[in-house]
């Protein structure tokens, strides 16, 4: 499962009307790939179409799709949001990270 903040659903739900998408129809998709300073790095898309071999969650009416191998990495990962002059945007808070870097936008298992 990956949950979802109400920071981060506000959010999404205003970022996916400015891009022509709907969120109680379509999904955030998030993904894990190989790159980044701590080795693995995170993505995080809008899609209007599942693929064969997705998982799919519903958290706070935010629906999230994410691939097989991508999900081994995510179990139990929280999608935050935080802004204001310090924040640093969408924030995955990852039980299965042993380290992150300092940007956040990449770990290592």
């Amino acid at each position: 499962m990956i949950k979802v903040s109400e920071g981060a659903k506000s959010r999404i739900s205003q970022l996916m009307a400015e891009s022509g998408f709907e969120i109680s129809q379509d999904f955030v998709r998030v993904g894990v790939k190989s790159g980044g300073c701590s080795g693995l790095s995170y993505e995080l898309n809008f899609d209007k179409e599942l693929k064969e071999d997705d998982k799919v969650f519903e958290d706070l009416g935010v629906k999230i799709a994410v691939d097989k191998k991508s999900f081994l990495y995510l179990v139990g990962t929280t999608l935050e949001y935080s802004g204001g002059l310090n924040g640093k945007g969408f924030v995955f808070s990852n039980p299965n990270a042993n380290r992150t870097c300092g940007c956040g936008e990449s770990f290592s298992l």
